[in-house]
C-alpha cells in the first residue's frame, strides 16, 4: 500500500490567499508524485474553498462528539463530512495538553466521527522517553466500546510527545519509532485480535522531516503525520518526493 502522509497544518497559514496557494501547489505536485496518498488537514475555516483531488483528501484537525447544539466554538463531525472531509485527527497531543482532553472525551469523539462516516487518525504517545507503557492505558480507554467492524476506519498515529519539535523535542531514532509502533500493534492485538490488528495502519507522528523515508521503510510505518511545516507547500512537496524516492 502507498504511504499515507497526513499534513496537519495546525493554526497555519494566516490568510486565505496563502492557504489557497499552498493547497494548489500540493495538488499540482501530486499529478507527478504518484506513489503516496496525502490528506491535508487545514484550519476549519479554509475547508469550504478546497477541492480534493487524486490522491489528495481533506481532513479535520478535530471534531466534537455531538452532531449539533449549543457548543460554542466546536465543529460537528457531520459538518466536516459535508465539507468534503473523509478523515479527522483525534487525540492529538496538543489537544490533550493545551485543552485538557481526556481519553473519555476522545472515545466519545471517535464514536461520533465513525457515526458521521469519517476515518479517524487517532494519536497516542508517551510524554517521556522510554515510557511507552503509558500508551496501553490511552489505547484501552480511547477505544473502549469500539466495534471490530468499525476499525477499518481507524488509523493509529504513534506520536511520542518527547519527539515533537513543537514541544522542543529531539527526533526519535528509527529503532525507537519501531519499538513504539510494535507496542501499539501489541495492544491492538489484545483489543481486537491479531488478524484484525495486523491490517491496521500505523503512522509516525514525531519529528521526521530530516529522514522521512527511514520511518516508513526501516521502521515499518505506514506513513507520517507532519505538523506545521506541512503548511509550507514547497517544503512539504520536497518531503513527498523524498518519501516517494524521486
Amino acid at each position: 500500500m502507498k504511504p499515507l502522509i497526513i499534513a496537519n497544518w495546525k493554526m497555519n497559514p494566516i490568510t486565505l490567499h496563502e492557504a489557497k496557494q499552498n493547497f494548489g501547489l500540493v495538488k499540482k505536485a501530486l499529478k507527478r508524485i504518484k506513489n503516496v496518498r496525502v490528506v491535508v488537514c487545514p484550519p476549519f475555516v479554509f475547508l469550504p474553498v478546497f477541492e480534493p483531488g487524486r490522491r489528495l483528501e481533506l481532513g479535520g484537525q478535530d471534531c466534537f462528539w455531538e452532531e449539533k447544539g449549543s457548543f460554542t466554538g466546536e465543529v460537528s463531525p457531520k459538518t466536516l463530512r459535508s465539507l468534503g472531509c473523509r478523515y479527522v485527527i483525534l487525540g492529538h497531543s496538543e489537544r490533550r495538553i493545551y485543552f485538557g482532553e481526556t481519553d473519555e472525551m476522545i472515545n466519545k469523539k471517535i464514536k461520533a466521527a465513525f457515526g458521521a462516516g469519517l476515518k479517524v487518525i487517532l494519536c497516542v504517545g508517551e510524554k517521556n522517553e522510554g515510557e511507552i507503557q503509558e500508551m496501553q492505558d490511552q489505547l484501552e480507554k480511547d477505544l473502549m466500546g469500539i466495534k471490530k467492524g468499525e476499525i477499518n476506519n481507524l488509523i493509529l498515529a504513534y506520536e511520542p510527545i518527547w519527539a515533537i519539535s513543537g514541544f522542543g523535542g529531539k527526533a526519535a531514532s528509527v529503532n525507537e519509532a519501531m519499538e513504539g509502533a510494535l507496542f501499539v500493534r501489541k495492544i491492538l492485538n489484545k483489543i481486537f485480535g491479531k488478524n484484525l490488528a495486523k491490517k491496521m495502519e500505523i503512522l509516525y507522528g514525531g519529528s521526521a522531516s530530516q529522514n522521512p523515508r527511514s520511518y516508513i521503510y526501516e521502521a515499518g510505518m505506514n506513513g507520517l503525520v507532519m505538523g506545521g511545516s506541512s503548511a509550507r507547500a514547497r517544503d512539504f512537496i520536497d518531503l513527498l518526493k523524498t518519501v516517494k524516492g524521486s
